[in-house]
C-alpha cells in the first residue's frame, strides 16, 4: 500500500523497461547460445552443463530482477547488476576452458576472424539470424561467438554499474529520498498553512472596516 501510494505521488519513479536494454537482449542471446552448445557438445550428466546455463540464465535474470528492485532500492538494483557481471565472468571461463582443454584455438585480437566476428555480432541482422546459425557452426565457432558477446555484455555492465553508482551518489538510497520528500511536504504544508492564516486575518479585517463605517 505503502509502495502504490509513493507511486501515484510521483515520489517512486518507474524505470524504463528491461527488455529494451541493449545488454538485456544480449545476455538472452548468450543464454539461447549456451544452452544450445550444452546440449550438442557437452556430455549429458557433466556437471559443467548445470554451471554454464545456470550462469547464462543468472546474468540474464540479475539484469531484469535489478531493473525492478531500482524503484525501491538503489542499493539493491546495483548489487544485482554485479551479481549478473559475476555471473557472466563465470561463464567466459568455462567456455574459455572449453577450448583450452581440446586445443581448440581461442579468437583473440590478432586471429584472422576475430574482427569480423566481433563487427557481426553488434550488427541489427544479428538478433534476427543468430538461431538458425548457431546450428551451422563447430563447437570452437559456437565458443568464440559466445566470447565475444559475453565481453560485449560485461563491457556494458561495467558502464550501466558505473551510471547506477552515479546516480546513487547524486540522489541517495530510497530512504534518503523519503526523508527529503517528508521535509519537503511538511516545508509545503506550512507554507500552505501560513497563506490560509494570512487570509482569514485579512477577511476579518475587511469585515471590520465595514462594519465600522456602517456605524
Amino acid at each position: 500500500m505503502l509502495t502504490f501510494t509513493l507511486i501515484m505521488s510521483g515520489f517512486l519513479k518507474q524505470k524504463g523497461s528491461y527488455r529494451k536494454l541493449r545488454v538485456y537482449k544480449v545476455t538472452e542471446i548468450i543464454y539461447d547460445l549456451t544452452f544450445y552448445f550444452c546440449e550438442h557438445y557437452l556430455k549429458l550428466g557433466d556437471r559443467t552443463v548445470d554451471q554454464m546455463v545456470q550462469a547464462a540464465r543468472s546474468g540474464k535474470q540479475n539484469i531484469a530482477e535489478g531493473s525492478k528492485a531500482a524503484m525501491t532500492s538503489a542499493e539493491t538494483e546495483i548489487k544485482l547488476t554485479n551479481v549478473a557481471k559475476s555471473s557472466l565472468e563465470e561463464l567466459l571461463l568455462d567456455y574459455e576452458d572449453y577450448l583450452r582443454v581440446r586445443s581448440l584455438c581461442r579468437w583473440s585480437t590478432d586471429h584472422p576472424r576475430f574482427e569480423r566476428m566481433r563487427r557481426f555480432v553488434t550488427g541489427e541482422e544479428f538478433e534476427k539470424t543468430y538461431s538458425g546459425l548457431m546450428r551451422r557452426l563447430s563447437d570452437e565457432e559456437l565458443a568464440n561467438m559466445a566470447i565475444t558477446l559475453i565481453n560485449q555484455a560485461n563491457y556494458m555492465l561495467n558502464r550501466l554499474i558505473e551510471r547506477q553508482q552515479e546516480l546513487f551518489l547524486a540522489n541517495g538510497g530510497v530512504r534518503e529520498q523519503m526523508t527529503r520528500a517528508r521535509r519537503q511536504a511538511r516545508a509545503t504544508r506550512s507554507v500552505k498553512s501560513d497563506l490560509s492564516d494570512n487570509s482569514d486575518k485579512s477577511d476579518r479585517s475587511d469585515k471590520s472596516e465595514r462594519f465600522d463605517k456602517s456605524e
